[in-house]
């Protein structure tokens, strides 16, 4: 008997490319008629139909209450998001997607806290190839996406340590840093987010070259994430995430308190008003 060829696995953009195609077909209309009812361009629902382009997370949530089908979209783009990640973050997205408790620590602006805008001006600095436009809009779709967790139910308890440094180095276009500090503000006023800023004059710290996440789950496991100077590193064992622990919490006795830090960020946003 001959040998069969091993069959690929679908991707997870081409299975929500070819859910898309479905739920359009069942519902017996032609892409110009889902684009005139959704005020979407007709070629660029094309693209999302052909696996081509990846679509912000509010597509899919028009698309969804569009076709009546649940969360169905909404589920395969968080599969197909994935793929945009290096092999590593994709496993910690996995413990990021269901963590009870999340602790952080960045040199600047989170990804999971990035207005739109400020992401995408962050993300197109090293940008300089042909369609790298597009790549860029991907890019800052699946980044901007992470930030329904904090959203989800139940909501996670989240801690956000930002250096001083995040606040002392602005977008380029003002509006945008002050659309990203107004963003910060409001989540500094969320019932399960607490911001901390950490100033300039507690001097020099262990963690100044990368950021740092520590992650509980329901069954109290817990993994830390280490990236900086172009390296990444996801840590499992206890005795390397408790002491990983430790080090968060002495940055956060360094910190501004809750209510200091939000008082900093309004006077940043003061400062950026004048």
């Amino acid at each position: 008997m001959p040998e069969q060829a091993p069959v690929e696995a679908e991707s997870g953009r081409g299975s929500l490319a070819r859910t898309l195609r479905y739920l359009r077909e069942k519902a017996g209309i032609s892409l110009g008629k889902l684009a005139e009812d959704t005020a979407y361009d007709k070629s660029y629902l094309s693209r999302l139909e052909s696996g081509e382009r990846l679509s912000k997370l509010a597509v899919m949530e028009d698309l969804d209450r569009y076709y009546g089908s649940g969360d169905l979209l909404v589920t395969h783009w968080k599969g197909a998001r994935r793929e945009a990640f290096k092999d590593q973050y994709k496993e910690f997205m996995g413990l990021e997607a269901t963590a009870r408790v999340m602790r952080l620590f960045t040199p600047g602006v989170p990804g999971l806290l990035q207005t739109e805008d400020f992401a995408y001006e962050v993300l197109s600095g090293g940008q300089t190839a042909a369609g790298g436009r597009e790549l860029v809009e991907e890019q800052v779709a699946a980044r901007v996406g992470r930030q329904y967790l904090l959203r989800q139910d139940p909501v996670p308890d989240v801690r956000v340590i930002m250096d001083e440094f995040a606040f002392r180095r602005p977008a380029a276009n003002m509006q945008t840093w002050r659309d990203q500090l107004l963003h910060l503000e409001t989540v500094a006023m969320w019932s399960n987010t607490v911001i901390q800023v950490l100033p300039f004059s507690a001097g020099v710290h262990h963690h100044m070259n990368g950021s740092l996440t520590l992650l509980w789950q329901k069954d109290g496991s817990a993994v830390a994430y280490k990236e900086g100077n172009g390296c990444s590193e996801l840590i499992e064992d206890p005795s390397e995430t408790l002491r990983h622990r430790l080090s968060y919490d002495r940055l956060r006795d360094l910190a501004l308190s809750p209510p200091e830090s939000l008082a900093f960020i309004r006077g940043v946003l003061e400062e950026h008003r004048s």
